[in-house]
C-alpha cells in the first residue's frame, strides 16, 4: 500500500473522502428516476397525454399510459446515453486525462440541471436532454473517480467498489428532491442548487485530482494529489509499460500468467476480442437490461399492485429510494471478496495476476445469483414482496458495477482500462434499449401485465452464470498446466 507522509498523507485521504461524497451526492442520481417522475406527474409533465376513457357501468377513468410511456422513454434514453457514451468518453479519459474529461462532466451535469430547473409541464420536453445530461455527466464523475483506488494497493479492488456503491447510492437524491418538494421546497429550487454546486466539482479537479492520471502500480515517491501531475505522465511512459506487459497473454489466452513469454502490451482489439471480455459483456448486458427496465417501470407497477393508491405509491417509493442509500454499505463487500487474497502467500508459481483472476470468480458468482433472486423476486405480484425486491436489487446492482469495474482493471492492461470500461458499457446500453419494447409489449399486447415478460428476463439472466465458469475452467487449466510442468521438470 502506499505511505504518503505528512501533508501528502492527508491530501491521499481527503481526496478519497471528497471522491466518495462527489459519487454519493451527486454520481447516480437519474437512477432514482422513479422518485422523481412522482413529482414530475403532481407538477403535471405530460399530463395532456392523460386522456378519459370508458369503464364498467358507464363510469369513466383515466388512463395515463401515453404520460407513462413518456416517463418511460426519458429513462430508455438516459440510461443508454450515460453508457454508450462511455466508449467516447473513455477514449478521451486515455487520451487525455482527468482534467479534461472532468471539465466535460461538470459542463453537462451542470447544464442538465439548470434545464429541469428551467423546465415545466408546457416544456415538458426538456426532460429529455436535461436527465441525459445528468446521466452523462454523472458516469463521468465516477470514471474519474475509481482511478483513486490506485492510491490504495492492496484494498484498490475495495475502493473501486466503494466509489460503485455510493454512485448507487446516490439515486436517493432526487427521493431527496421529492421529500423537499412535499414540504415547499420547488423543483427549481433543488435544482439550481445542484448546478451550483459544480464549484465544488471545479474545486476538486483542480486541487485534489490530477492533470492526467493516478498511475498503478504507484512509483517510488509518488506524491499524492495536485503535485503529481508532472510524475504521472513520467511513469505512464515508462513504468506502465513493463508494468502490463505480462498481460498480453491473459487475453490472448496463451500461458496467460507467464511473464516470460511477454514481449508487448496486448492491444486494444486483443482484449476486446478475447473470451475474457466477451463473456464478461454477456454478464454485464443480461443483468444491467434486468435492472434497468424495473427502474423504468417501477412507477407503473407499483400503480398497478396499489390499485392506483396515492399514498401506498409514496411509501414505498420512498422504501425503494431509502434502501438505495445501502448501495455504498453493500459495494465495499464485492471488493473485500476480491481482495481477500491480499498479504496472503501464494502458491509457489501463482503470479499476482492469476490469484487475482481466481478470486474474481467467486464475485461473478454471487452476482449472478442475486441478480436472479432479484428477478423472481420482481416478478411476483404481490406488493409486501416488493420491499425484499429492493432490498436484492441494491445489493446485485452495487456488486454488478463494482465487480465490472474491478474485473477489468485485474484483467486488462491499464493503459486500455478506459476504452474497455467504456466499450462495455456502450455495448451493454444497446442491450438495455430493449427496455422500452418491452415495456409498450407489456402496455400493448400483454395487457399491462409484465409477468411473461418477467419470467423471460429471469430466463435471460441465467446466462450470466457463464462468465464466472469459464474465468474458472481458465484458472483449473492453468492449474493443470503448472502441475504438468512440475512434473516434467521433477522427471
Amino acid at each position: 500500500m502506499l505511505r504518503c507522509e505528512g501533508g501528502a498523507g492527508l491530501r491521499r485521504w481527503l481526496t478519497l473522502v471528497t471522491g466518495l461524497l462527489e459519487c454519493l451526492c451527486f454520481a447516480g442520481a437519474v437512477f432514482g428516476w422513479a422518485s422523481l417522475v412522482f413529482v414530475l406527474k403532481t407538477e403535471g409533465y405530460f399530463s395532456y397525454l392523460c386522456v378519459n376513457i370508458p369503464g364498467v357501468n358507464g363510469m369513466q377513468f383515466l388512463d395515463c399510459s401515453g404520460q407513462d410511456e413518456q416517463f418511460s422513454l426519458i429513462f430508455t434514453i438516459a440510461s443508454f446515453m450515460t453508457n454508450f457514451l462511455l466508449l467516447p468518453n473513455g477514449f478521451l479519459f486515455d487520451r487525455f486525462g482527468t482534467m479534461a474529461v472532468r471539465l466535460l462532466g461538470i459542463s453537462l451535469y451542470t447544464t442538465g440541471a439548470l434545464l429541469v430547473a428551467f423546465s415545466s409541464s408546457a416544456l415538458s420536453s426538456l426532460l429529455f436532454p436535461a436527465l441525459s445530461f445528468i446521466a452523462v455527466g454523472g458516469i463521468l464523475f465516477l470514471v474519474t473517480n475509481m482511478q483513486i483506488g490506485n492510491l490504495f494497493g492492496s484494498a484498490r479492488s475495495t475502493v473501486i467498489t466503494l466509489y460503485n456503491g455510493a454512485f448507487d447510492s446516490s439515486s436517493a437524491l432526487f427521493l431527496i428532491i421529492k421529500l423537499l418538494f412535499e414540504v415547499g421546497i420547488s423543483l427549481r429550487a433543488s435544482f439550481l442548487f445542484l448546478a451550483a454546486c459544480g464549484i465544488i466539482h471545479l474545486a476538486r479537479t483542480f486541487l485534489l485530482l490530477p492533470r492526467t492520471h493516478i498511475p498503478y502500480p504507484l512509483p517510488e515517491g509518488y506524491t499524492c494529489g495536485m503535485k503529481s501531475r508532472g510524475q504521472a505522465k513520467t511513469f505512464s511512459s515508462e513504468q506502465a509499460s513493463a508494468n502490463v506487459n505480462m498481460q498480453r497473454d491473459d487475453v490472448t489466452e496463451e500461458m496467460p500468467f507467464n511473464k516470460e513469454s511477454a514481449e508487448k502490451v496486448a492491444t486494444f482489439w486483443e482484449c476486446f476480442l478475447s473470451k475474457f471480455f466477451l463473456w464478461h459483456l454477456v454478464w454485464l448486458s443480461v443483468m444491467q437490461l434486468r435492472h434497468y427496465l424495473f427502474i423504468g417501470t417501477l412507477n407503473p407497477m407499483l400503480q398497478r399492485l396499489t390499485q392506483g393508491e396515492p399514498s401506498l405509491v409514496s411509501t414505498y417509493t420512498n422504501a425503494f429510494a431509502v434502501t438505495q442509500l445501502c448501495g455504498v454499505l453493500c459495494a465495499p463487500w464485492n471488493g473485500l471478496i476480491m481482495d481477500r487474497h491480499q498479504g496472503k502467500p501464494r502458491t509457489p508459481g501463482v503470479s499476482e495476476k492469476e490469484a487475482d483472476l481466481r478470486a474474481s470468480v467467486l464475485s461473478l458468482t454471487l452476482t449472478a445469483l442475486q441478480c436472479v433472486l432479484f428477478s423472481i423476486c420482481a416478478s411476483t405480484p404481490f406488493l409486501p414482496l416488493q420491499y425484499l425486491t429492493f432490498i436484492l436489487q441494491v445489493l446485485n446492482r452495487s456488486f454488478l458495477y463494482g465487480g465490472h469495474a474491478a474485473f477489468i482493471s485485474i484483467v486488462f492492461p491499464p493503459c486500455h482500462f478506459g476504452k474497455l470500461y467504456g466499450m462495455a458499457m456502450a455495448l451493454s446500453s444497446v442491450v438495455s434499449l430493449l427496455q422500452y419494447p418491452c415495456f409498450i409489449l407489456v402496455k400493448g399486447v400483454l395487457g399491462g401485465d409484465p409477468l411473461y415478460v418477467n419470467i423471460a428476463l429471469t430466463l435471460l439472466s441465467l446466462l450470466a452464470f457463464i462468465h464466472p465458469v469459464c474465468v474458472y475452467l481458465h484458472c483449473r487449466g492453468l492449474a493443470a498446466r503448472r502441475g504438468k510442468h512440475k512434473d516434467s521438470s521433477s522427471s
